[in-house]
C-alpha cells in the first residue's frame, strides 16, 4: 500500500450507495467523493421511497443538530415505518427534546468522562486477562476471539448480567443490527418477508429472544436490586412515571447492540491500519502513552463504523439552496462526513498525529452517543495493551459485513510474534 494512504482502492464513483452488496468491498469512497464535489445535497432513489443523501461535514452537523427541522422521530434508519411500528420500536435514539433529554438523563451520569475514567482499570484488567489467553495461539480469527469478546462482557458489567450471557448476547445483537448478513440470520432483511416481525427492533426475530431476556432480568432486579444500569433503568421516573415495559426492552436492546458494535469494528479496523501503515505503527509504539489518545482519534475517523442515521423533514426547507419537502428522509453519511478535505486536510492519509481531528463518529449535536466516551477508552486501552504484547503481527484479508448501515469486519485472520 503507498505510505500512509487510506483504502488504496477507493471503489466505483457510481456504486449503488442504498445496496447492502456494495459496502461487502469496503465503504464505497469513490461515489461518495464525487458526491461531495459534485452534488454534496442529492437525491437518491431507493425501494423505500428515496432520500436526500447529506455527504459533506458541515451539512451532517446542520441537519443533526436542527432537531426542529429534521426531527429524529419518524425513524433513524432508512427504512420507512408506519405509526405503529415507530411507536413499538421507538427507544431513546427515535426522540427529539425535550423527550430524549429526559430519558437520556437516566443513564447519562454512568457515561460520563468522568465516571467512565473510573472503568479503565477494570477494562485494562479484562483485556490483559483475554490477550493472555488469545496470544499464545499465535494464529487466530482477531473478531471471534478478541473484538467481539471485550466490549460485550464490559458491557456486561455496567448492566449488572453474568458474563456468562457475552456469547448469547452478541449473537443476538448480530441477528438484529447484521439483518442483512445471512451468516447471522436467515431472515435477511432485503430478501425475505419480515413483515410478521416488523413491530420488532429492526425487524428480527432475535428480538423476542431478547425481550424475553430483558424480562428476567427486570424480575430479578425488582426483586433485588443492584448498582448497576439496569436498576436506575427500571427505577426512573422521567416524567413522573416508570418506564414501561415495552421502554425498559427497547432500551435495554438498545444498549445491548449499541454498546458493542461500534468498539468492536473500530477495534478489528485499527489494527489493519496499523499493519497497513508500519510507520505510523512504529511511531506509537515509540510514544505508546502519550499518543494513544491521537491515534484513537483517527482510528475512529478512518473506520467510521456507524455510516448513516436518518432524518426526517419537519416542515419545507433547504440545504445548499436545494429544496426540501416536509415529509422527506434525510440520510446523513457519517463516514462521508469524516473524509470531507474542506475539514480534514489529506483526508485519505492516515495520521495518528491528526490535528484538529473533529469527526462525527459518535455523531454530534444532543445524539451525540451515549457510549462514545467508554468506545474511546476502550479502542484506547485494548491498543496500548495489544502493542504493549505483540511484537509484530500479519493480518488476512477482512471478511466484510453486507450492511449499508455498519462498516463491520465479520472475520480477520492474524499470526502474530507475542
Amino acid at each position: 500500500m503507498t505510505k500512509n494512504v487510506l483504502h488504496e482502492s477507493l471503489g466505483d464513483p457510481y456504486a449503488d450507495i442504498t445496496s447492502h452488496d456494495t459496502y461487502l468491498s469496503g465503504f464505497p469512497h469513490a461515489a461518495f467523493m464525487r458526491l461531495r464535489q459534485e452534488a454534496p445535497v442529492s437525491w437518491v432513489d431507493d425501494p423505500e421511497g428515496g432520500f436526500w443523501a447529506i455527504t459533506k461535514h458541515a451539512d451532517v452537523i446542520e441537519v443533526s443538530r436542527d432537531y426542529n427541522r429534521f426531527t429524529a422521530s419518524r425513524g433513524i434508519r432508512i427504512e420507512e415505518m408506519e405509526e405503529d411500528e415507530l411507536v413499538a420500536r421507538r427507544t431513546l435514539m427515535e426522540l427529539d427534546p425535550p423527550e430524549h433529554t429526559r430519558l437520556r438523563r437516566l443513564v447519562q451520569p454512568g457515561f460520563t468522562p468522568k465516571v467512565v475514567a473510573t472503568y479503565e482499570n477494570a477494562f485494562r484488567q479484562l483485556t490483559r486477562v483475554v490477550l493472555d489467553q488469545v496470544l499464545v495461539e499465535g494464529e487466530f480469527d482477531f473478531v471471534t476471539e478478541i473484538a467481539r469478546d471485550l466490549p460485550i462482557r464490559m458491557l456486561c458489567r455496567l448492566l449488572g448480567i453474568p458474563e456468562s450471557d457475552a456469547d448469547q448476547m452478541v449473537a443476538w445483537g448480530d441477528q438484529m443490527i447484521s439483518n442483512a448478513d445471512p451468516e447471522y440470520t436467515p431472515v435477511i432483511i432485503d430478501k425475505v418477508d419480515t413483515e410478521e416481525y416488523r413491530l420488532l427492533p429492526f425487524r428480527a426475530p432475535a428480538a423476542l429472544d431478547v425481550f424475553r431476556y430483558a424480562e428476567e432480568i427486570a424480575l430479578e432486579r425488582r426483586r433485588n436490586p443492584q448498582d448497576d444500569i439496569v436498576t436506575t433503568l427500571l427505577t426512573a421516573e422521567p416524567d413522573g412515571e416508570p418506564l414501561t415495559d415495552l421502554e425498559f426492552k427497547n432500551f435495554f436492546t438498545l444498549m445491548m447492540v449499541a454498546g458493542n458494535e461500534t468498539t468492536r469494528h473500530t477495534i478489528s479496523h485499527g489494527l489493519t491500519y496499523l499493519h497497513d501503515h508500519p510507520d505510523q505503527l512504529e511511531a506509537w509504539r515509540a510514544d505508546l502513552t502519550g499518543g494513544s489518545e491521537d491515534a484513537t482519534e483517527e482510528i475512529l475517523r478512518a473506520s467510521g463504523v456507524t455510516m448513516h442515521f436518518r432524518r426526517t423533514v419537519v416542515e419545507d426547507t433547504e440545504i445548499r439552496g436545494v429544496p426540501m419537502a416536509a415529509g422527506d428522509k434525510v440520510v446523513m453519511w457519517y463516514t462521508s462526513a469524516n473524509y470531507d478535505d474542506d475539514v480534514f486536510d489529506e483526508p485519505f492519509v492516515f495520521d495518528l498525529t491528526r490535528k484538529p481531528n473533529p469527526h462525527v463518529t459518535f455523531g454530534t449535536g444532543r445524539h451525540v452517543c451515549l457510549g462514545a466516551s467508554l468506545a474511546r477508552l476502550e479502542v484506547r486501552v485494548f491498543f496500548e495493551e495489544f502493542l504493549n504484547r505483540v511484537q509484530a503481527f500479519e493480518v488476512g484479508e477482512p471478511d466484510r459485513l453486507r450492511s449499508n448501515f455498519i462498516s463491520g469486519i465479520k472475520h480477520l485472520p492474524v499470526k502474530v510474534n507475542a
